[in-house]
């Protein structure tokens, strides 16, 4: 499966936190997990998760192993010839985010036998260094490369957008042509 729910009670959930035994433990595993979601999706979540009452603390570690998430602007072009956005995607190795009884989130990354186990909370998050095996794309949470696989299929997108970057460039020189038809005086 690519999700896995488990939800603790009572005295058997006391392992996890004291905060655990009243208001209970959720454990929640996300493995090989793949989507494509609109942009449209997450701005509309808002009114879902707001709520007037001041919502009870629930101890919960999320496990996030290979997921694979691509985000797609759908909101209408502002200009009709532009390529449009580029799909942006998340690609997750392997990531703790744990809650504990104080309510802060915790994001944390698996570490290497021997060595401590340090957590940061989110609003705190510090830049690592990625593994030998990857290439890292940019300083995000953690140590959340990119496979050496994935460095052809990037070329190939980087190909695509100087490909569309050109087309945007013949576009703009035709309308300034364009423009210059009727007012042979007009600067950019």
């Amino acid at each position: 499966p690519e999700v896995c729910l488990r939800l603790e009670v009572g005295p058997s959930a006391a392992v996890h936190s004291p905060l655990a035994v009243q208001n209970g433990f959720l454990h929640m595993l996300v493995h090989t997990y793949t989507a494509e979601l609109f942009m449209s999706f997450l701005t509309n979540l808002g009114p879902f998760l707001e709520d007037e009452i001041i919502p009870e603390v629930i101890p919960m570690e999320i496990e996030v192993v290979d997921a694979k998430i691509t985000l797609k602007d759908d909101s209408p072009r502002v200009y009709p010839t532009s390529p449009g956005p580029v799909p942006v995607t998340l690609a997750v190795d392997h990531v703790v985010v744990k809650r504990r009884d104080d309510g802060v989130f915790y994001l944390t990354a698996p570490q290497g036998e021997g060595s401590p186990k340090q957590e940061k909370p989110v609003s705190v998050l510090q830049e690592q260094k990625a593994p030998v095996e990857c290439v890292l794309a940019a300083p995000a949470a953690g140590t959340q490369g990119l496979q050496l696989k994935e460095v052809p299929e990037l070329q190939r997108e980087l190909q695509t957008m100087k490909l569309a970057l050109a087309e945007a460039n013949m576009d703009k020189a035709r309308l300034l042509q364009e423009i210059r038809k009727y007012n042979p005086l007009f600067q950019l």
